[in-house]
């Protein structure tokens, strides 16, 4: 029963009651009426059998926030009758939206198309669905449902901005400017390994004579002469961060992934609550790292000595990026700046107060200029110098130093 039928029959109840206590026989006519109505009702949706499939498609599955993403429906009716008008309910986000519209009355073997936008404002992985089937009497006295398409997940990444890669760096470690086996783009020099086969790998580096021997697509995996290592470290400690700065520097972080990304570069990132995706390039790893990016939150677990540890460690080198606010304590900040001497350029980028906190425009840095260790280049971002902007005055001076 619906709301309005449950309405009708605590009408019912107090129209029994009132003719039993006045002893009118027209309030148990009407009693008996509107007891008739509700009963027609449950039998209505009761023995109306539906008889319908449905399809739910997503475009794309995995969008960066502020993007578009669009779920497509088909609906057809299976069964050998016209259905009724049916009430299509899909929730998104556990329940907290939902899309509702109405179907019309499908004819046997006809099918019904309905589409709508998925809000992508903030960023993580939203489940959609189960889809709900509705059918209703005339009257709207009861309803009957069915679930008719699974749980459907979109990944809304973090949002990014477009800035330039920083000059690559040898670094000291030895790997980070030798060879490394590289299959996506360009030619080797000499002849690696084969792999299996990877979403996003180009087709012309299939390996078709080991392809037919195994009977699963294999890529012939070459040498390239050189190739950058970029490793982001992200401070995540509840502490140093307040709701919207930590959406600020997740932002960031996702920016320079992207960024480095496009220069095929070696990606690692680590954050503060233990996270290491380990170093490696390929479409499997960036999603890794962006679906962590995507569903990351404020830690209360200060991890920053024992990463600080990892990345002091023989065999890192490269490029490093350390993305923290200027709630951050000097002495974390001395501890970072150790890690100058295993890297060629550690940049900090460091969102002070005025970026993420209203009402704090003109008032000064929570870090005293002095307690900033000696580092490459400081992104500074404030109120008036967002993140790309003041990545991009890093990035030139960076590479004018070279």
């Amino acid at each position: 029963m619906t709301r309005r039928g449950w309405s009708v029959v605590a009408a019912t109840v107090a129209l029994l009651v009132g003719g039993r206590v006045l002893g009118l026989v027209e309030l148990y006519i009407l009693a008996a009426g509107t007891g008739a109505l509700c009963a027609a009702a449950l039998g209505y949706v009761t023995l109306h059998r539906l008889e319908v499939r449905t399809e739910r498609v997503l475009h794309p599955p995995r969008v960066h926030a502020g993007g578009s993403s669009r779920v497509d429906l088909s609906i057809h009716n299976a069964g050998g009758r016209r259905t009724p008008v049916l009430e299509v309910r899909d929730p998104f986000d556990q329940g907290w939206r939902w899309a509702r519209f109405l179907v019309p009355p499908l004819a046997p073997g006809a099918s019904s198309r309905a589409a709508y936008r998925l809000p992508t404002e903030e960023r993580g992985i939203f489940d959609i669905g189960p889809l709900e089937v509705a059918l209703s009497d005339p009257f709207g006295l009861a309803r009957s449902r069915s679930t008719s398409a699974a749980v459907t997940q979109l990944t809304v990444y973090p949002r990014i901005d477009v800035v330039s890669p920083l000059p690559a760096a040898h670094g000291q470690d030895p790997h980070s400017g030798a060879q490394h086996p590289r299959a996506l783009l360009g030619q080797g020099e000499e002849f690696y390994a084969l792999r299996p086969y990877e979403v996003g790998d180009d087709l012309r580096r299939v390996h078709w004579a080991s392809t037919a021997r195994v009977d699963d697509l294999m890529i012939r995996q070459d040498e390239m002469p050189w190739q950058s290592r970029v490793t982001i470290l992200v401070d995540v400690r509840h502490r140093v961060h307040t709701p919207e700065s930590l959406e600020l520097a997740v932002s960031a972080a996702a920016s320079i992934h992207s960024a480095s990304l496009r220069e095929r570069s070696l990606i690692r990132l680590v954050s503060t609550d233990g996270t290491d995706s380990g170093t490696a390039l390929g479409h499997a790893h960036s999603e890794a790292i962006l679906e962590h990016l995507a569903t990351v939150v404020a830690s209360r677990q200060d991890r920053l000595a024992g990463v600080a540890d990892i990345l002091r460690r023989a065999g890192n080198g490269g490029v490093l990026a350390i993305v923290t606010t200027d709630r951050v304590a000097p002495a974390d900040l001395e501890v970072l700046g150790r890690l100058r001497a295993r890297y060629s350029r550690v940049v900090l980028v460091l969102f002070e107060r005025t970026a993420y906190e209203s009402g704090s425009r003109g008032r000064p840095s929570l870090l005293p200029p002095a307690a900033l260790p000696a580092v490459s280049a400081v992104v500074r971002v404030t109120a008036t110098t967002p993140f790309a902007a003041a990545w991009e005055q890093a990035a030139s001076s960076v590479g004018a130093a070279r």
